[in-house]
């Protein structure tokens, strides 16, 4: 393999998907598994999503996850991707990663992203509509300014313990919260590699856009995606086809069920359209044997100039899911740390 990828991080973003026969805690327990796994295979980060009410997600208290994936790891980088602001007042958000901060010094991560509920009724009974994630520019001003003190939105109030700590922000964007990002100076968390043309022109818009701030001094770019590994292409392709199928079933019935077994997918009676969607789900990806995967990631970083890694693979097997964050760690020279 070449050594292009030496000096890159690579992490771990997991979104507590449930299986078929599986209740949520399950999901959830096993997050924390997956975290102590890729702390000791040596992984950057990992990290935690934000989903409300969506069947098929556990994930619906990212900080309240972090803190349990935290309490049971001690290297890894914990935090999340995202926090969704337009969902939650900034002050609230602050004092949540001031709590985390303090208990695990030096290991939180701050990761926002600007959207909203899932659908119309999620929205209502959160609160908001999809207007909300117009204001994220404003509420991520408000974020930072209760930890620095700075915030102007609400005179002699102040986020404890947040005031004071330095937890770094990152922000999550699929394209246009590129911008809010750089006129921010914080790292950059985009995604996903199978849109590679659209990926390349957010990345350049954020550097070109850029201003340095007390929280970054120059632009950190982490590109996310799937990535799958297997001993050969096709078992690795294998992987994808659960979380195919779910987004299909998705955008042709409005429910994302739980992950089903590829084998029982792949013998299901598919309309056109879900076949359509099925077939762009598999397409794209990163995926194959190690050597394969390697070179792969070593374009997807030279074409965008990224720092950082984050993989966000979901699939069936939790056993093959390991076995493939094994076989990517190997790929990309990660040093264990029970080593």
């Amino acid at each position: 393999m070449s050594t292009f990828l030496d000096g890159v991080r690579f992490s771990v973003l997991d979104r507590s998907r449930t299986r078929e026969g599986e209740d949520p805690a399950q999901a959830l327990r096993a997050t924390v598994r997956l975290a102590q796994e890729v702390e000791a295979l040596g992984y950057h980060r990992f990290w935690v999503s934000e989903h409300h009410g969506v069947p098929g997600v556990a994930g619906s208290a990212p900080t309240v996850l972090a803190a349990a994936v935290a309490a049971a790891t001690s290297a890894v980088r914990v935090g999340t991707g995202g926090v969704m602001l337009p969902n939650h007042r900034p002050l609230v958000v602050a004092e949540q990663f001031g709590v985390l901060e303090a208990l695990f010094p030096g290991r939180i991560d701050m990761g926002v992203g600007r959207s909203v509920g899932f659908t119309d009724g999620v929205r209502r009974a959160l609160g908001r509509d999809k207007d909300d994630a117009d204001r994220f520019g404003e509420q991520l001003a408000e974020l930072l300014g209760w930890f620095t003190g700075e915030q102007t939105a609400h005179p002699r109030v102040h986020a404890r313990p947040a005031e004071g700590l330095r937890v770094p922000p990152f922000v999550l964007a699929t394209g246009e919260g590129a911008g809010i990002a750089a006129a921010a100076g914080l790292p950059l968390v985009i995604g996903d590699l199978r849109g590679r043309e659209r990926l390349l022109t957010a990345v350049d818009t954020y550097r070109a856009a850029f201003r340095p701030s007390p929280w970054a001094a120059e632009p950190y770019v982490v590109v996310a995606g799937t990535v799958a590994v297997a001993a050969t292409e096709a078992e690795a392709r294998r992987l994808l086809v659960p979380e195919a199928w779910s987004l299909a079933h998705s955008r042709t019935l409005g429910v994302f069920p739980p992950l089903a077994p590829p084998e029982r997918i792949e013998g299901l009676p598919m309309t056109e359209k879900q076949r359509g969607f099925y077939e762009a789900g598999l397409g794209g990806h990163v995926h194959g044997t190690e050597e394969q995967v390697a070179e792969a990631l070593e374009r997807a970083v030279k074409e965008t100039g990224a720092q950082e890694v984050m993989v966000t693979t979901s699939t069936y097997d939790r056993a093959a899911l390991s076995e493939s964050y094994r076989r990517l760690a190997r790929a990309v020279g990660l040093t264990p740390r029970d080593a």
